[in-house]
């Protein structure tokens, strides 16, 4: 079956190990599925994994892709949850100390077909497409989790967004504004600061501007190089919930601002079933939907990937059959 894939890893230069071609089709074990893949969206974790990072280096070649939208032997049509679980683990899905994602043990989503778990294949809403739905199972489930599990924010209060135009960003900006917050953005440019006042946000600013006033949140994905301006940004008090480090995990940790101001870090990673399932429902009740920066065919991979290696992106990057 077509596919694209990691041949192997390659830390210095991860596109030169990315694959457009055949792979195998999967065999289905006896309580999972088969989903014929209509659209599959691109995350950070692809390039991680093309660089070797969460996989070992004889589960390569890895068909790439954490998430996606498709279609059951039977018709139904499905949103993929993305975190496999360890058989008869019971609790929240991410807190599995064996959980992987798609593309960490289990072949990815970047081919014709790829297998689940029956329990990973959610009913998908008829008012989504598959492009719409195949962003969901990571970047909006990070978004949602972050923002409505982790950060205990209450409507009217003030949320700031690091970073204005990566896939969890934007859907922080959707989220946030659907649900009522006063969400502020920081952005490199003039371009990633003005899509995300048009997706919501109430005002943005430079990366490490001085903001008017202290907020109540920061959302972090980007690490090293917002991290010091987050944690002077909060009020004493405050939360920073983290997902991820794009631009480094070494910050500084400014311990005496945390203990003084009584600051709050929580970690957040993906989300559970049951929040995948709120989110779509979420979705489709309150009309918002996700901002696609880039639609392309599978074959046209390779272009996704040096965008998002480049920064080049404005919202989620989707792969379609």
């Amino acid at each position: 079956m077509f596919a694209v894939y990691a041949k192997a890893p390659n830390p210095e230069n991860p596109l030169d190990s990315l694959v457009v071609g055949e792979r195998p089709e999967p065999e289905v074990p006896e309580g999972w599925v088969r989903v014929a893949v209509k659209a599959a969206s691109l995350n950070m974790h692809d390039l991680w994994t093309l660089r070797g990072v969460g996989i070992k280096p004889e589960q390569f070649p890895m068909i790439l892709g954490c998430d996606g939208a498709g279609v059951l032997d039977d018709g139904t049509e499905v949103v993929l949850h993305s975190v496999v679980n360890a058989p008869g683990w019971q609790g929240d899905d991410t807190l599995d100390p064996k959980r992987t994602l798609l593309t960490e043990k289990h072949q990815g989503t970047f081919a014709d077909y790829v297998i689940v778990p029956a329990r990973n294949a959610v009913p998908k809403p008829a008012e989504l497409s598959f492009t719409e739905a195949a962003t969901m199972g990571t970047a909006w489930l990070t978004a949602y989790r972050m923002l409505f599990v982790k950060s205990g924010l209450r409507p009217g209060q003030t949320m700031l967004v690091q970073g204005a135009s990566g896939g969890v960003s934007t859907a922080l900006v959707q989220l946030g504004r659907a649900a009522g917050y006063r969400v502020w953005v920081t952005g490199r440019t003039e371009e990633k600061r003005a899509l995300a006042e048009q997706l919501g946000a109430h005002q943005s600013f430079e990366s490490g501007a001085r903001l008017p006033e202290r907020v109540d949140a920061v959302f972090e994905t980007v690490g090293k190089a917002t991290w010091s301006h987050s944690v002077k940004s909060l009020k004493p008090g405050g939360i920073i919930v983290v997902s991820g480090s794009t631009s480094g995990p070494d910050a500084h940790a400014e311990l005496q601002r945390v203990f003084f101001l009584q600051l709050r870090i929580a970690g957040s990673t993906m989300g559970t079933r049951d929040e995948l399932t709120d989110l779509l429902d979420y979705v489709r009740l309150s009309g918002i939907r996700p901002q696609v920066g880039a639609e392309l065919p599978f074959a046209d991979a390779v272009t996704g990937f040096q965008q998002m290696l480049d920064g080049e992106t404005a919202g989620k990057t989707v792969f379609v059959a």
